[in-house]
């Protein structure tokens, strides 16, 4: 029996079981992808510039360390296409399964890198290819999450249901950043030799939990209703990124609509934390502060999903670019105190704010395309937004903060610039809440 058909023929309370089931598999899925994916900002942060990229200036080491965190955002995009058009063609569940896979191996592997001291450059080059794969991972993992969701869902609570996946992401800073935390209480020699691997070789763990929550899923509805559509029809099968790119506005609008976003969030796990211990505040205090932080935003994330219901995802994401830009300058003030509760503050703040943005942002995206081209097209415009936003951003703050005399406002003014772009392409993209996500376009 085919899962259209077995859906279909659920009683009401239990098909709301069903999608209660699919959005905690998403949330826990995506949970454990951002624990191993972000998991590596923190330790570019913290912990690379010093075992592979050992420089006089410590900021110099920072920025190296910030060029390979890119090299996973350039390979998202590329896991969306993949992940996206097979996931358009034989199903959401199976890529989901096959993206965790990948991921959690990188994810180890990069433990057992060793040191610049033991192999020289090589190691960075071991870690730039893991990195790659972790990209392709997580380029494949977030779209078929959301669309799992989105499409087990009711259609009034959808970007409720989709922000789930979304809080996937500051639960894994946390998981993530509480795991090197724990680590770097380590005398500093320990820290730099084996402490900062564990939170990496946990990652195996991880893997073994998530394939068993995955694969007790059922398979989108929605899509499989499409695909049974398509298969009865004489229509030839389309490729889903060909139909993506015969209609290119959607895919280029929500790219740029999301580049603050992640512009944003990625300053905050790398750059805010490296400036807030550089100006005399406890590493181990500071990454407990943005673990606590992260933990107090996955609520507002859901909330930012919950309103986007009601009152629209675009004033909600203005919104909340609105509150990040007008708190760019008191929250660095913040952060450079030195004393580690208002650090803890700056990034509490942050994160409430930039939660507001990034909770009806899963939808926002879905929402924007049909249901057999739906994978392709929000997955490679999410990791399209995040290469352009988050890729690089770290080395272009890092690079402004050291070019400028250590002068804050340059980091300012580049943020505020790149969430002026995106304000914009919110606004010119067209409201999505009430789309009907059965119809094929």
């Amino acid at each position: 029996m085919s899962g259209t058909t077995r859906l279909t023929q659920m009683s009401q309370s239990v098909q709301r079981k069903e999608a209660r089931t699919v959005i905690l598999s998403s949330y826990l899925g995506s949970t454990i992808e951002f624990y191993d994916f972000l998991l590596y900002a923190t330790a570019a942060a913290v912990a690379f510039p010093k075992v592979f990229f050992a420089s006089a200036d410590p900021w110099a080491g920072a920025v190296e360390a910030y060029a390979t965190f890119a090299a996973g955002y350039l390979a998202r995009p590329l896991g969306g296409v993949i992940f996206g058009h097979f996931g358009d063609r034989l199903g959401r569940k199976g890529m989901l399964i096959v993206s965790m896979t990948v991921m959690g191996l990188a994810s180890a592997a990069i433990g057992l890198v060793p040191a610049a001291s033991v192999i020289g450059s090589w190691g960075a080059v071991i870690l730039v290819m893991l990195r790659v794969l972790q990209g392709i991972a997580v380029g494949g993992e977030w779209g078929g999450a959301a669309l799992m969701a989105l499409e087990h869902s009711d259609p009034k609570r959808r970007g409720f249901a989709a922000s789930f996946v979304n809080a996937g992401a500051p639960t894994g800073a946390f998981l993530g950043t509480v795991a090197m935390g724990i680590v770097s209480a380590l005398p500093s020699e320990a820290f730099l030799a084996w402490g900062w691997r564990v939170p990496f070789l946990l990652s195996f763990a991880l893997l073994a939990v998530g394939l068993f929550v995955r694969l007790r899923v059922s398979e989108s509805p929605i899509f499989a209703a499409a695909v049974a559509a398509e298969e009865s029809s004489d229509a030839k099968p389309k490729v889903p990124l060909f139909e993506v790119l015969r209609r290119p506005k959607a895919l280029v609008f929500v790219m740029l609509a999301g580049a603050a976003a992640f512009g944003l969030q990625v300053t905050l796990s790398t750059f805010a934390v490296t400036y807030a211990v550089s100006k005399g505040a406890p590493q181990q205090g500071v990454l407990y502060g943005f673990a606590g932080a992260s933990v107090i935003s996955i609520a507002f994330v859901l909330f930012g999903g919950r309103i986007s219901d009601r009152f629209g995802r675009r004033p909600v994401m203005i919104a909340g670019l609105v509150l990040f830009v007008a708190y760019l300058f008191p929250m660095f003030a913040l952060l450079g105190t030195g004393n580690t509760w208002l650090v803890f503050l700056a990034f509490t703040l942050a994160l409430v704010f930039h939660s507001t943005l990034y909770g009806p942002f899963a939808a926002f995206v879905s929402e924007q395309f049909g249901t057999t081209s739906r994978y392709t097209g929000a997955a490679l415009g999410y990791q399209l937004a995040t290469l352009i936003g988050g890729g690089f951003t770290p080395g272009i703050v890092g690079s402004l903060y050291k070019g400028s005399g250590l002068d804050v406002g340059a980091v300012v003014g580049f943020l505020a610039a790149l969430s002026l772009v995106s304000a914009v392409f919110i606004l010119l993209t067209r409201e999505s809440k009430d789309n009907d996500l059965t119809t094929v376009r």
